[in-house]
């Protein structure tokens, strides 16, 4: 026979798992409430949440003696304050109190019992009579809410934290550091010294980071391009070093794939969109966010990359092009790395990432190409003609020697920068009809 212990955890367990399909309704609903709200404001990046685990709750039953403090499941449930745990995430330290302003200055209307509604939506409401932030039993301070969901005679609990990207990567070492390893209590204050000395280097790394954020902002319109390169520079650096570590750990020596992840990093800000060419630290946050959630993942460099369909290509350029990095992409170890590295990064669907790469190159080539001419007085016709002469002898060098250094900034600069020489001497049309077998050579010599 059971425990009564036991037998009260299990139908708290049987209950939440009855209810689990109204907590994700209710989950998704608060997640899109908060990101609705909130979206618009510089110093907002997202929010999360989870519903407590069978594992957490029993243990959380077991170590705070619930099954005493409260006679039946339903009435422990109707209590728990974080049975929905949501994170509300900030860039900095000092962005969680102004997020913290946000809820107050929304949630205005006073309700019973220290909590206040809002009026977009009249169901959820927030405990905003405590002060904050709270401070943790570990001396730290965090912001964190109660909440309820009350809505046609349903009610939920759950709880709402603010943290900065420091103070969620300083509260997954807290967790399960401490909070989840029992046996650190034989020394515990050497390990509260320790943990101690972690917490004041992140907060450390976040006014440095802030410091840097601050300056690229500060930036004026007529410095774009160098606080693009900064910014680009800085990215390919965090992704190179990212998975420099991965790719050690898991085939045992270093590759030199630097010049790649430069190429990754013009991709990325490409896809980033036009209107980030005014402000282009909202696309560095928005990569560096998911290079620390993938930071925390690991990466298989044994398994073939397969896609979800077949890829579709629309004109000549990607369709040689794609098919011949096909051919090779989980042949070649410098290629698969490139884009397993694209493809965590961006997310998604492998297919379409694909497709959005090949065309990201064809818009590299084309471009470059119609900088040569832009001093001749050719008609529309001629330079379109020689622009396609051009890109179909790059398409014929790549599929020569699938190399991926060919598709590198540096060499597409040298290279580019033999072919204006050339179009110097190129006057007119009978020019080039008399010398674009030079031009062929000159690009079949790139590396």
């Amino acid at each position: 026979m059971k425990l009564e212990l036991f037998e009260f955890v299990d139908k708290t367990l049987e209950l939440i798992e009855d209810n689990s399909d109204v907590l994700n309704r209710v989950a998704s609903e608060l997640e899109k409430f908060f990101n609705d709200s909130f979206f618009i404001k510089d110093h907002f990046l997202n929010v999360n949440y989870r519903i407590k685990s069978p594992e957490s709750l029993k243990e959380k039953i077991l170590r705070h003696n619930f099954y005493l403090k409260y006679k039946t499941p339903e009435h422990l449930i109707e209590n728990l304050s974080d049975l929905i745990g949501f994170r509300i995430e900030c860039r900095f330290i000092e962005d969680e109190k102004k997020i913290y302003k946000d809820i107050v200055n929304l949630f205005n209307i006073k309700e019973d019992g220290g909590y206040f509604s809002n009026p977009l939506n009249s169901s959820i409401l927030l405990k905003l009579d405590e002060k904050q932030p709270q401070k943790q039993k570990n001396g730290f301070e965090i912001y964190k809410i109660d909440g309820k969901y009350n809505k046609d005679g349903l009610t939920v609990n759950f709880e709402l934290q603010i943290k900065s990207l420091v103070n969620v990567f300083w509260g997954d070492i807290d967790h399960r550091v401490l909070y989840k390893n029992f046996n650190y209590m034989l020394t515990e204050d050497f390990f509260r010294d320790i943990m101690s000395s972690i917490k004041d280097n992140l907060t450390m790394i976040d006014r440095q980071l802030m410091v840097v954020y601050n300056h690229l902002n500060s930036m004026d319109s007529s410095n774009s391009k160098a606080k693009k390169a900064q910014l680009q520079a800085l990215l390919s650096k965090i992704i190179h070093d990212t998975y420099l570590v991965k790719v050690k750990q898991e085939i045992g020596f270093v590759v030199n794939f630097k010049k790649s992840t430069d190429v990754i990093v013009n991709y990325l800000f490409m896809q980033g969109g036009k209107e980030e060419s005014e402000n282009y630290s909202i696309n560095f946050i928005r990569i560096l966010n998911r290079l620390n959630e993938i930071g925390k993942n690991e990466i298989n460099f044994n398994e073939y990359i397969e896609f979800e369909r077949d890829i579709f290509f629309n004109d000549e350029f990607t369709r040689k092009i794609g098919n011949k990095i096909l051919e090779v992409i989980n042949k070649d170890f410098r290629w698969n790395l490139f884009f397993k590295i694209i493809f965590e990064i961006e997310e998604g669907n492998k297919a379409e990432i694909f497709e959005d790469f090949i065309i990201f190159l064809r818009y590299r080539f084309f471009e470059e190409s119609k900088s040569c001419l832009e001093d001749k007085d050719f008609e529309e016709d001629i330079k379109y003609e020689i622009i396609n002469t051009v890109i179909d002898n790059v398409i014929c060098k790549f599929a020569k020697d699938i190399n991926i250094d060919f598709i590198n900034d540096c060499n597409i600069n040298n290279l580019f920068y033999d072919i204006r020489k050339f179009f110097k001497g190129i006057n007119n049309y009978d020019d080039w009809l008399e010398s674009k077998d030079i031009l062929e050579q000159i690009i079949m010599e790139h590396c």
